[in-house]
C-alpha cells in the first residue's frame, strides 16, 4: 500500500500547541478488484496527498476527488451525479448528496475490546457508554493513527463521560473531525454490539461464555435475553487458523492490483461464519474467488464478502441468494478454489478463507472506482475472542451452530 502523507489539524479541545494526523483516517485503498464480486473492471487509484482534499462541510467530512466522467465537483469532491437529472446548481433549491469516499480502519483490536467492555459494562446504566463514539474520540485525537493507542487514554475519556459533568455532545463539539470518525466507524462497527437472544436447552441457564450484560426481561421459557457482542468471528470455534496483516499486498493474477481483504490460512473444509446477520446479495463462482459468499447487512452499509470456498460443496446446505442469515449460522466451508474462468477449479495454492468488508455511504460505491474496502485484521483480532461453536451431522457432513440466536436486526418474515 502507499504511504501517505498526513495532514496536520488542530484539535478545538486539545492544548493549542497540540496537533495530530488528520489525513490517515480518511485515505482507503479504492481500487476496483474481482476480489470483491462480480465487476471485471479495472478502477483508477485515488490518492489524498493533497491536503486540499479534506473538505468539512455541514457536519460531514469529504476526503479527495472521485475520479469520474467529469460529473464529480472538484472543489468539494461530491458526485454530482449521484442522483442523476435532477438539477444540484446553487439556484435549483437542492443541495448534492454529501457521503465518505475513503476509510482507513486501523483500530487496533485491544482499543475495540476495551470500548466494547465500557460499553456492555454501562447498559442500562444511568450514563450508557456507546463503544463506537469511544472509539471516534480517539480516532479524533489521534488523527485515526491508533498506532499511537494508550489504554490510559480510553479509560480517562470514559472516566470524563461517566463522571456525568459533560455530555459526548459538549466533550466533542470543538472536535473538528469527530463526525467522520463516528460516521467512518460507525459503518464498520454498526450492528456488532447490541441486545439478542440465546436458545437454551430445558432446564439449563447454558450460554458461551462471553462478556454480555445480562437483560432483565425474559421472552420465552427456552431463550435468554443479553446485550454485548453479537458479531462473530468468520471461523467455527475449535477450527485453527494462522493470518496476517496482508490488506494490500500485491496480487498479479488477472491483473495487477491490491489485495482489499483478509486471508485466513486453515483446513479445507473448515466451517465459515457470518459475522454479522444479513441478507446472501451474492452466491456463486467468481473466477478470482471462486465459489464465494456476499452478505449485506440490513442498514445497506457492509457488504461481507467471503471467497475461495470447497470445491464440490461451498455452501452450508440449503443456502441460496436471498436468504438471511443469522451472525453465528454457518454459511460454508474453507477450500482453495478460484483464479480460474472455469467453475469449480482448485487453482489457490493454499486453503484459506478470503474475508472483505466493504462499506457503502453511497449507491455509487457498490461497484466500480469508488468501491471502499477496509482492513479486517484488527477486526478480525477483536472478533476471535467470539467464535460460533458447531457441531456436525455424521449423516450429512454438515455442520450447524449449537447455540441458536435470535438477532433483533432480523426483519420479521
Amino acid at each position: 500500500m502507499r504511504n501517505y502523507r498526513t495532514i496536520k489539524t488542530a484539535i478545538g479541545i486539545e492544548a493549542a500547541a497540540l496537533t495530530v494526523c488528520a489525513a490517515v483516517l480518511g485515505i482507503g485503498q479504492i481500487r476496483n478488484t474481482d476480489l470483491s464480486h462480480q465487476s471485471e473492471q479495472t478502477g483508477a487509484y485515488i490518492s489524498a496527498e493533497d491536503p486540499g482534499h479534506l473538505k468539512y462541510i455541514d457536519g460531514t467530512i469529504v476526503i479527495g476527488e472521485k475520479e469520474t466522467d467529469g460529473t464529480s465537483d472538484p472543489d468539494t469532491g461530491l458526485d454530482s451525479s449521484a442522483n442523476p437529472g435532477s438539477d444540484t446548481g446553487p439556484d435549483s433549491g437542492t443541495q448534492k448528496k454529501e457521503y465518505i469516499k475513503w476509510v482507513d480502519f486501523d483500530v487496533t483490536a485491544e482499543a475495540m475490546k476495551r470500548a466494547c467492555q465500557y460499553d456492555t459494562d454501562t447498559y442500562r446504566k444511568e450514563i450508557h457508554l456507546d463503544w463506537i463514539d469511544l472509539l471516534a474520540v480517539l480516532g479524533a485525537k489521534y488523527g485515526g493513527d491508533f498506532k499511537r493507542y494508550r489504554a490510559d487514554d480510553l479509560d480517562g475519556i470514559a472516566k470524563t463521560l461517566l463522571s456525568g459533568e459533560i455530555s459526548v455532545e459538549d466533550y466533542t463539539k470543538d472536535m473538528k473531525y469527530f463526525p467522520y470518525y463516528r460516521e467512518a466507524y460507525g459503518a464498520v462497527l454498526g450492528g456488532m454490539v447490541g441486545e439478542y437472544q440465546l436458545e437454551q436447552s430445558p432446564g439449563t441457564d447454558s450460554r458461551p461464555e462471553k462478556s454480555e450484560t445480562e437483560s432483565t426481561e425474559e421472552p420465552s421459557a427456552h431463550w435468554k435475553s443479553y446485550y454485548g457482542l453479537k458479531a462473530f468471528s468468520p471461523i467455527a470455534k475449535g477450527f485453527p487458523y494462522s493470518d496476517f496483516d496482508d490488506f494490500g499486498v500485491a496480487r498479479s493474477y488477472g491483473y495487477r492490483r491490491s489485495h482489499l481483504g483478509h486471508d485466513m490460512m486453515g483446513q479445507v473444509g473448515t466451517p465459515v461464519i457470518s459475522v454479522e446477520s444479513g441478507r446472501v446479495t451474492a452466491l456463486g463462482w467468481n473466477q478470482y474467488g471462486g465459489w464465494r459468499i456476499g452478505i449485506e447487512s440490513f442498514d445497506g452499509t457492509r457488504y461481507y464478502y467471503y471467497a475461495h470456498l470447497r470445491q464440490n460443496r461451498p455452501y452450508a446446505e440449503g443456502l441460496k441468494e436471498g436468504d438471511i442469515v443469522q451472525a453465528g449460522d454457518v454459511i460454508g466451508y474453507m477450500g482453495r478454489t478460484g483464479y480460474s474462468k472455469k467453475e469449480n477449479v482448485n487453482n489457490i495454492d493454499e486453503s484459506h478463507l478470503h474475508f472483505g468488508l466493504q462499506l457503502i455511504f453511497d449507491e455509487s460505491q457498490r461497484e466500480g472506482s469508488g468501491e471502499i474496502w477496509v482492513s479486517g485484521y484488527e477486526l478480525i483480532r477483536f472478533l476471535s475472542g467470539n467464535r460460533s461453536e458447531v457441531i456436525r451431522n455424521d449423516e450429512t457432513k454438515e455442520w450447524t451452530r449449537v447455540y441458536q440466536m435470535q438477532d433483533p436486526s432480523v426483519p420479521a418474515s
